[in-house]
């Protein structure tokens, strides 16, 4: 297991949490979806005002190494795990075991009663081992692509 810490996200983290979710998205995530989706779901890096309220109203963690920002995940409204990315080269080393926990700790911490995720393909498995149930398979349209993903759910 790599050196890591958990910090609260700044809003000076913002660039290198967009080019995190870029490059993971773009890497990871290619044996579950094709060329057009993944460019059609990064797209969504350019929606500036969507990427200033994840920095100014969500619960943003972020996982550091030394100077470097390898992972990152938000809660929205007290139950919804917005975001869970860790950068392509610190897979398998506990960085999104670490955030999650966070994050769930964070959900608790405000009585919530189940955090709730939409989750892609690729991070379904890990959502599955920490309690996640299917609610539903979702088929989203983005710029005219369909991305298939799943409504989670996790009473707490």
């Amino acid at each position: 297991m790599q050196n890591f810490v958990i910090r609260e996200g700044q809003i000076t983290d913002l660039t290198e949490l967009q080019k995190l979710f870029v490059d993971t998205i773009t890497t990871i995530c290619t044996a579950d979806y094709g060329t057009e989706q993944i460019k059609a779901w990064t797209s969504s890096v350019k929606n500036k005002q969507r990427w200033q309220e994840i920095m100014t109203k969500q619960f943003v963690m972020v996982a550091q190494e030394e100077s470097k920002i390898v992972g990152f995940a938000t809660l929205n409204n007290g139950n919804y795990l917005d975001f869970l990315y860790v950068h392509k080269d610190h897979q398998r080393q506990g960085i999104a075991q670490r955030l999650f926990d966070t994050i769930e700790a964070k959900a608790r911490q405000l009585k919530q009663y189940s955090l709730d995720s939409d989750v892609s393909k690729t991070a379904k498995p890990f959502f599955e081992r920490n309690g996640f149930k299917i609610l539903q398979e979702q088929t989203n349209i983005r710029q005219g692509v369909e991305i298939i993903n799943y409504k989670m759910t996790k009473q707490l």
